[in-house]
């Protein structure tokens, strides 16, 4: 079998670029504009399970009661998005997850973050390729406000990230870390 007969969401998972010639390319807009129906409802709720259950349905996975979710929230696909208990997702998040995102349990998401798990190379020649990179947030860490994930980091356990910083590399656990490209700023006791 030809790799690009393997199933174009299967490829994003392990890792593969996938150029925009691509037989299967389409179906990436398809799935997104599918998730965007889901998002666009879930957003319109004020009521806890209610988006819970949207959120479960875009993720295709049961979100536990004692997450929290305060909309509006942004996903482009949602099925590549793993969410633990005991999570806090604050107002105008945004999860670009075609690469895959995991947030483990008691993880607090300030106001604006964005966990980007895409990105595209830099030769202009290939720029219109997807290349994926998982993104893991492991447990008890916290975001600040419209900081940036970017693809292929891991944030480690108990870890803070503060507000605005742009994190293009893995923090290790116990750590604070700030400013663009994020730095370790201290440790945590």
């Amino acid at each position: 079998m030809k790799t690009s007969d393997k199933d174009i969401f299967e490829r994003l998972r392990q890792g593969e670029k996938i150029n925009p010639n691509d037989s299967q390319s389409g179906r990436l807009l398809e799935a997104s504009y599918a998730t965007m129906g889901l998002v666009q409802r879930m957003n319109n709720s004020s009521n806890p399970d209610e988006i819970r259950n949207f959120l479960g349905q875009i993720t295709e996975s049961e979100i536990d009661a004692s997450t929290a979710v305060f909309p509006p929230l942004y996903i482009n696909y949602g099925k590549n998005t793993k969410i633990g208990k005991k999570v806090f997702i604050n107002f105008s998040c945004t999860f670009l997850d075609l690469g895959g995102i995991t947030i483990e349990d008691n993880v607090l998401l300030a106001p604006g973050v964005k966990l980007l798990s895409e990105s595209h190379p830099l030769s202009s020649s290939d720029r219109l390729s997807l290349v994926p990179k998982p993104i893991h947030i492991k447990r008890n860490v916290w975001i600040g406000a419209a900081a940036t994930i970017l693809p292929g980091v891991t944030i480690g356990e108990n870890a803070i990230v503060a507000a605005g910083a742009v994190v293009s590399r893995d923090v290790p656990a116990n750590t604070v870390v700030g400013g663009i490209p994020a730095k370790i700023l201290r440790d945590i006791e």
